[in-house]
């Protein structure tokens, strides 16, 4: 499939009275003739003939998805950012209340797991960054990841602390978890009674995946 993308300069404008539409475009034609005009309302035959033969490009009660400004762009950036250092500071948080258990046998990594790659670790995995799609994390022990996952993560500890997109392949204990109560979240995992549960970690809403 091949594709392009094109930056357009778009006129939004409404149907009042068809001559005084008419006399307008036929008055900023060469303003509007490299424009993508989007018109709200009824079109006449002879507005949309007029369109025609002026080869003016057209489309008619269509709303256009709004673009965000450079500004709002940079503001939704550096909220991602700091839910990202927020999220980290959390998994942290957990993994020094559980110092005692992992000094020993905890491994910390901060790199991105890229497809085709496969880490094992025997004992408790930090891992700093991402997991993309077609990598795979397995753990023997507890499993903290403190950005999305969109691999594969077979995950045997007491429990694990992650985010995963709806690519990812998520499995504890021999359980696939289901992807929709793992998403847009930092949530921790765990095994109790022969029973997973999932708790988000910034809310104390408790979800039952058996």
């Amino acid at each position: 499939m091949k594709s392009k993308q094109y930056s357009l300069k778009v006129f939004e404008t409404t149907v009042g009275d068809e001559l005084q539409f008419i006399n307008f475009f036929e008055s900023n034609y060469t303003l509007f003739k490299d424009h993508l005009i989007v018109i709200e309302g009824e079109l006449s035959d002879n507005i949309r003939q007029y369109l025609e033969k002026k080869n003016l490009k057209y489309l008619n009660n269509v709303v256009l998805p709004k673009g965000r400004t450079r500004k709002a762009l940079e503001e939704e950036l550096s909220i991602e950012n700091a839910d990202a250092k927020f999220s980290e500071q959390m998994a942290k948080d957990e993994l020094h209340k559980l110092e005692n258990q992992l000094q020993n046998n905890l491994t910390v990594l901060d790199e991105m797991i890229r497809s085709g790659r496969e880490v094992n670790i025997k004992g408790d995995l930090l891992l700093l960054n991402r997991v993309n799609s077609g990598a795979t994390i397995k753990t023997s022990g507890n499993l903290i990841i403190t950005q999305v996952v969109e691999g594969a993560i077979r995950c045997n500890g007491n429990f694990m602390m992650l985010t995963a997109s709806p690519k990812a392949n998520i499995v504890f204990h021999d359980v696939e978890v289901d992807n929709n109560l793992l998403e847009d979240r930092l949530n921790r995992v765990e095994l109790k009674n022969n029973e997973i549960i999932i708790t988000p970690v910034l809310k104390k809403e408790i979800n039952w995946a058996l």
